[in-house]
């Protein structure tokens, strides 16, 4: 849930182990460093979709080892960017011109997706939105977000439902003007993540976008990271993830100025592809 530049950088260069890729091509070096990823997790989902890969280990495992990863992280804005909370001002700004470059059609409500402890629902949603619902499977992080994103100038008429549930679990019961999940996808096994967007899509109004922003591998291989029980995968399977689960890109930017050696971070906006 948060989302989705983790714990300690400096001894996760040391953690990452390569599997294959969806394409079972071979091997390749990758960059040797991370940047910021959400944590999720609790049970597997067991509807299966038809190319989506299993990744190493059995998934209750997967999910819980995330989710005992993150309950030991501290509930603050440099917690959830592993140390790094300096990029967050960065992180914020790129995706306020990634948004104004798609144009939401709509600002009654939004969903903030992994949201941990509300940093991009405080930051970036409501400045925009009439509303946000977030969630966050960490009752910690959950706790935090309400009373993150009410202090201050911030009224608490901005922040609506919190759902405490892992995003393998969720199911949007809402029409939202956008939907918003950031570094969170990588603790959702291949299956798990169409799913996800396929349940996502239903939670769309008329025009509204889902949006993604999200670590990716340099290589067309998937990244394993053990620690935290996540995964980075190329920019290409989440392109075609998506375009298995129905939707349309619309917009795809890279992140710019993150710190030299981090993995590469890129925003995707979609849209459901239409049915006439």
């Amino acid at each position: 849930m948060t989302t989705t530049l983790e714990a300690q950088l400096s001894d996760k260069l040391q953690m990452m182990d390569e599997i294959k890729d969806i394409d079972q091509e071979p091997l390749k070096e990758e960059e040797p460093s991370n940047a910021p990823i959400s944590s999720d997790g609790t049970q597997a989902s067991p509807s299966p979709t038809a190319s989506a890969t299993k990744i190493a280990g059995p998934e209750p495992e997967f999910y819980d080892k995330a989710q005992k990863y993150w309950s030991e992280v501290p509930a603050t804005v440099n917690g959830m960017l592993g140390g790094l909370g300096y990029i967050s001002a960065i992180d914020i700004q790129g995706s306020n011109v990634f948004l104004r470059e798609i144009r939401v059609p709509g600002n009654r409500l939004a969903l903030d997706c992994g949201a941990g402890i509300g940093r991009v629902t405080r930051n970036l949603l409501i400045p925009r939105f009439n509303c946000v619902d977030l969630v966050e499977q960490d009752p910690a992080f959950a706790e935090k977000a309400r009373e993150y994103c009410t202090t201050g100038d911030l009224g608490p008429g901005k922040v609506g439902q919190i759902y405490n549930v892992g995003l393998q679990r969720f199911a949007p019961s809402q029409q939202y003007d956008l939907i918003w999940s950031q570094w969170v996808l990588g603790h959702l096994t291949d299956r798990d993540l169409v799913a996800f967007f396929r349940r996502i899509k239903l939670g769309l109004a008329p025009g509204a976008y889902f949006c993604l922003k999200e670590n990716v591998s340099s290589s067309k291989k998937t990244v394993e990271d053990k620690e935290d029980s996540s995964v980075t995968r190329p920019l290409e399977s989440y392109e075609r993830f998506l375009k298995e689960a129905g939707f349309r890109i619309v917009r795809k930017v890279k992140q710019q100025n993150f710190p030299k050696g981090l993995f590469p971070v890129y925003m995707i906006a979609c849209k459901p592809v239409s049915k006439e």
